[in-house]
């Protein structure tokens, strides 16, 4: 026998942003609760409005099944203090446990239990146990630490399954199968017959449950009225969800505003209808902001809204006065005379003011135009523009919406009569803020943007302010993605090593610049395994690329790569990496140091020594002096197909020609195979085994001149 249950938990407002999540989080411990009792629902439906949480358990057993279940005790040898503590926590006696080999196990028999009685028990101390945000107690009992804290207060519950009432009770709130409607359209009480009625019975009394529902209807009526209108409506999925969080009962409805306003940034006026009121924003039919707005009422008006759309009208006239204020003020003012007043501000109190940030930012903006990394970048304009790039955050408008930082800026350059480049420079050198955010490529913006950027990780890199886990509150991952995409998207030749000493003696006490140089190369490459990662890129790749050291231009790095990438998924890249790895582990294991010998050494990267100088004096033993032994036909066909592809591959990898690398390096998968095949390494006789190491160690050069293959998975 089964049934649905339903429980509603009926508040005062819960806050939009916290509804969708408190729905899964009932949903996840009502699931978890009933799991430890023994009971499973063949589904769960959930909803949620801004007055109450409510689920519906479908075929829910009516009762639990009886169990027997099994614990493991002391031993029997144990002292009698364990053997009490096993009694207590089984609830039987020491004659009815059971001997197994001199250790205690105890059968406990569960009977089944009525499902009801089960529910009483773990809806409160779900009740008790749910993880709001924030909270709050309320009421005489409030006085008590111990007392019930809830979003909002609790003012109802339903609790029914079947057709019954399940009895519950928490601090005042008894559960019952009564429930409220609309505020204004409903009036008494609503008794819900059982859980299949419950989302109509709500709906007859003006009250839509269902979240997605809400959505639609706000999604649907909202486009409708704007193509009434002749306009369109500027899709929000955030701005739908929360204002289906605010109404039980929404009625989208289209208003006007004084189209004098729109001489102020479209940008102002959208985040003042969206951020401030919640309103829709539209567009006419030449994709500009047009100057009307779509609320959404939690009521059926009897004029049809006329009141509403009049009251919100006045309130956000009011609002876009003040805009309009702010921007007419702020015009009054050069953004050079706003830019003095940084020096007020701290950017860092080991770091300085953002006067000081912009001087560093400034110099090595029209450092990365002068040198030629930016090319087209003009120095004065990079330099101007970076002088005045944060001047608009001492602004009126910018204080009143951070989320404009930037963008007032450039606005304010162009009012001012500033060169199109600079207030392009000044509105976007903040970008790119993310994977998806549009990259800049106009020379002086890409010289303030990343100057910008590289400043921050410097700096903060060199107090030794870095991301820790999930810590990360200077957005320094950030401004290192932003620097790669930078890079990446417009070619730049930027070696880390060239442009950060630039930064040396700009703060107190620094690190020494090299640590701190390959601190930030290495969270430079974590990064671009993150970046990479969603373009396809395997991490390890990226590794083999970085292990090689002294590898700080990111395009270079990128380009081999992707070369990398390449060749390995092909047949030969394959074959050559398992070859590779099979000379790495022998000479990990006969050559771990330099040469001596394996129990001498002990274990040891089979790359590591490979940029000493007296392994790559060696590896040339085959020129230098000819064995003394005649050479097998595989071994001289191997030493003479490295003697072709090593100067092949280097001057590729010089002319940044890593296909080129790649194809060489190809030419030694036949001969590698076959050496292996045919030759024995370690011979018992010492010159042959000497001089196939060595020929062992050349194909590990060979093949590291374009990456470290022991970084490579598979």
């Amino acid at each position: 026998m089964s049934a649905d249950f339903l429980l509603e938990l009926r508040c005062e407002e819960i806050p939009a942003r916290m509804q969708a999540r408190a729905s899964e989080d009932l949903a996840r411990l009502f699931t978890e609760k009933l799991a430890e009792a023994g009971l499973k629902a063949a589904w769960l439906t959930s909803y949620v409005t801004p007055r109450r949480l409510a689920l519906i358990a479908h075929d829910l057993p009516l009762a639990t099944q009886a169990v027997s279940e099994e614990y493991k005790g002391p031993r029997i040898s144990a002292p009698p203090q364990a053997l009490e503590g096993f009694l207590r926590k089984t609830g039987l006696t020491q004659d009815q446990l059971e001997d197994r080999d001199g250790v205690w196990f105890a059968t406990v028999e569960k009977t089944g239990r009525a499902t009801a009685d089960v529910l009483a028990e773990v809806i409160p101390a779900i009740i008790r146990a749910f993880p709001w945000p924030k909270s709050m107690r309320w009421g005489s009992v409030s006085l008590s630490p111990e007392s019930l804290r809830w979003v909002r207060p609790l003012q109802g519950i339903v609790a029914l399954l079947g057709d019954d009432v399940v009895p519950i009770a928490i601090e005042g709130a008894e559960a019952g199968r009564t429930t409220l409607g609309h505020r204004f359209h409903a009036s008494g009480l609503v008794s819900i017959e059982r859980a299949a009625t419950y989302a109509e019975q709500l709906r007859a009394a003006y009250v839509v449950v269902d979240q997605a529902e809400r959505r639609r209807i706000i999604e649907e009526r909202a486009t409708a009225l704007a193509a009434e209108a002749g306009l369109d409506l500027i899709p929000d999925a955030g701005l739908v969800a929360e204002n289906a969080g605010l109404t039980e009962w929404p009625v989208p409805l289209l208003g006007r505003f004084d189209s004098a306003y729109l001489e102020v940034p479209p940008e102002v006026i959208q985040l003042t209808l969206r951020i401030n009121q919640k309103y829709f924003v539209l567009r006419d039919s030449a994709g500009k902001l047009a100057n009307a707005f779509i609320c959404t009422a939690n009521i059926e008006a009897t004029d049809g809204g006329r009141a509403i759309i009049e009251g919100n009208g006045k309130v956000l006239a009011a609002r876009l006065s003040d805009a309009r204020f702010f921007w007419e003020q702020d015009k009054k003012t050069p953004l050079a005379v706003h830019a003095e007043k940084l020096a007020r501000i701290t950017f860092h109190e080991k770091i300085g003011t953002v006067a000081d940030k912009v001087e560093r930012v400034a110099r090595l903006a029209r450092w990365l135009g002068e040198e030629g990394i930016v090319k087209g970048a003009d120095p004065a304009l990079a330099e101007q523009a970076a002088r005045l790039a944060k001047a608009d955050l001492v602004t009126e408008m910018v204080g009143e919406f951070p989320e404009l930082q930037g963008l007032m800026g450039g606005y304010y350059a162009r009012a001012e009569g500033l060169p199109d480049v600079v207030a392009d420079a000044i509105r976007d050198h903040y970008k790119p803020v993310g994977q998806g955010d549009d990259v800049p490529t106009a020379p002086v913006t890409v010289a303030v943007a990343l100057a910008d950027k590289l400043d921050s990780l410097f700096q903060f890199f060199a107090i030794d302010e870095k991301p820790t886990g999930s810590r990360d509150p200077y957005a320094l991952r950030r401004a290192a993605l932003g620097a790669i995409l930078l890079i990446e998207k417009n070619g730049l030749r930027a070696p880390l090593w060239q442009v950060l000493p630039v930064f040396q003696n700009d703060i107190e006490e620094p690190a020494p610049i090299g640590l701190v140089i390959d601190a930030i190369l290495d969270f430079f490459a974590d990064r671009l395994k993150v970046q990479q990662r969603e373009a396809g890129v395997r991490h390890d790749l990226i590794d083999a690329v970085f292990a090689l050291g002294g590898e700080d231009d990111l395009v270079r790095l990128l380009a081999r790569v992707k070369a990398l990438q390449h060749f390995i998924a092909t047949e030969d890249g394959a074959n050559l990496l398992a070859g590779y790895k099979r000379a790495a582990n022998i000479l990990k294991k006969e050559r771990p140091e330099n040469g001596k010998s394996a129990s001498a050494a002990g274990e040891e990267d089979p790359g590591a020594a490979l940029t000493d100088p007296e392994i790559a004096d060696a590896i040339r033993v085959h020129d230098a002096l000819p064995p003394a032994y005649m050479l097998e036909p595989a071994e001289a066909a191997l030493i003479a197909a490295l003697d072709a592809a090593e100067p092949r591959a280097a001057e590729a990898v010089v002319a940044e020609d890593f296909e080129g690398a790649m194809a060489a390096l190809a030419t030694l998968r036949g001969p590698i195979d076959t050496f292996f095949d045919t030759v024995t390494v370690n011979d018992p006789d010492p010159a042959k085994r000497d001089s196939r190491l060595n020929v062992l160690t050349r194909i590990r050069a060979a093949v590291h001149q374009v990456a470290d293959f022991s970084k490579i998975e598979g």
